[in-house]
C-alpha cells in the first residue's frame, strides 16, 4: 500500500504541474493532494504544520488565479465590462475547441468586453485586453512557480525517507 501511495502522489504532483498551464485542471489542489498522499504513507512521518501552509498557499494561489488577470484589465485601464469578458473569456477559452483557447479567450473577452462599454475607442479596448493577458501570464506562472515548490518538497521528502521503500 505504501508504494501505491508514494506512486499516486507523484502521478498527481506530476499532474498539478501539468495543471499549472492547463485551466482544465485544478493544478495547485491535485499537488496537495500528492503531497498528502506522500504524508499519508508510514515512512514519512505527518506535519500538520507543512500540510496545512501549502493547503493555505494551495487555496489563495487558486483565488488569486481568477483575480490577477481582472485586475491586470483594470490596471490597464479597463472597466468592469472588460473584466467581466476576461472572466467570460476564460470560461469560453477553456471549453472551446480550439488551439490555446484557455489564452486566447480573455484577451478576447477583455476586448469585446471594452468594445460593448466603448465602441469608439478600440486603443482603450486593446491596451485592457493586452492588460488581462499579462494577467494571464502573471497567474500561470505563480501557479507553475507554487507547484515546482511542492513538487520539490516531495521529492526532498521521498530522498530523505527512501530507505524506508527502495
Amino acid at each position: 500500500m505504501e508504494h501505491v501511495l508514494l506512486l499516486l502522489g507523484f502521478v498527481l504532483m506530476i499532474v498539478g504541474v501539468l495543471g499549472s498551464f492547463l485551466p482544465v485542471l485544478p493544478g495547485l489542489p491535485i499537488s496537495w493532494v500528492g503531497l498528502l498522499l506522500l504524508y499519508l504513507t508510514k515512512a514519512v512521518p505527518v506535519s500538520y504544520t507543512v500540510l496545512g501552509i501549502t493547503l493555505v498557499i494551495a487555496i489563495v494561489v487558486g483565488i488569486l488565479d481568477y483575480i490577477i488577470p481582472a485586475k491586470g484589465t483594470k490596471r490597464f485601464g479597463g472597466s468592469k465590462y472588460g473584466i467581466l469578458g476576461t472572466n467570460i473569456g476564460l470560461v469560453v477559452g477553456i471549453l472551446a475547441p480550439i488551439p490555446l483557447g484557455f489564452i486566447i479567450g480573455p484577451f478576447v473577452g477583455a476586448f469585446v468586453g471594452e468594445l460593448i462599454n466603448d465602441s469608439t475607442d478600440s486603443k482603450k479596448a486593446f491596451k485592457a485586453a493586452t492588460g488581462s493577458f499579462i494577467g494571464f501570464l502573471a497567474s500561470t506562472f505563480m501557479k507553475f512557480l507554487v507547484s515546482m515548490i511542492f513538487l520539490g518538497l516531495f521529492l526532498v521528502k521521498v530522498w530523505e525517507y527512501r530507505n524506508a521503500w527502495f
